[in-house]
């Protein structure tokens, strides 16, 4: 995909990445600190992160697309190299909400085969549970990772989107308005 209705994907597809993966990177570190809001947000955000995961590699294939096609500039080679890092903040959130909502469903069946195990028909069925849901400590990991991943992904976010604008904008505007025409 290189360009939609004209324009270039890239200029279109970045703000999907600018939205999409900080608000995955919020609801990652709500989901992993609140549990009434991992119960309601980490199938969703589990759903958004691997779909914000795939959408990086073609956001940056698209924008090295449209390097090919404008002035080389080191405000543009900056945005560029800079724009390569979304992956590397993009994979621990998509990993850390896998996990999240993984620990959560882990969490839902081992209860469930708590309460099916009670009684005079209980039957011994187990499980096996591989990330610990019940484990404080795991939690605790999990959650600091969590800040982390997101206090990257907002920081990377900001720089890329800030070089991307430097690229775009700098010299392209005056501080004075535009005269106004009789017609606009």
């Amino acid at each position: 995909m290189t360009t939609v209705n004209g324009l270039p994907a890239h200029i279109l597809l970045v703000h999907a990445i600018v939205v999409l993966l900080p608000l995955a990177a919020l609801l990652l570190v709500l989901s992993a600190l609140w549990p009434a809001a991992r119960a309601k947000l980490a199938g969703p955000n589990a759903i958004l992160s691997v779909l914000v995961l795939a959408l990086v590699p073609v956001t940056t294939e698209a924008g090295e697309w449209l390097e090919r096609r404008v002035a080389r500039t080191p405000l543009v080679r900056t945005h560029t190299e800079l724009g390569d890092t979304a992956l590397y903040v993009a994979i621990p959130v998509a990993v850390l909400a896998v996990v999240v909502w993984w620990r959560r469903r882990e969490s839902l069946r081992s209860q469930a085969a708590d309460v099916a195990g009670t009684g005079s028909t209980a039957v011994a069925t187990r499980r096996r549970i591989f990330l610990a849901p019940a484990s404080t400590t795991v939690t605790v990991v999990i959650s600091v990772l969590a800040v982390l991943a997101a206090g990257a992904t907002f920081y990377d976010i900001y720089r890329i989107g800030d070089s991307g604008a430097q690229a775009s904008w700098q010299g392209q505007f005056s501080s004075t308005p535009a005269p106004r025409t009789p017609n606009g």
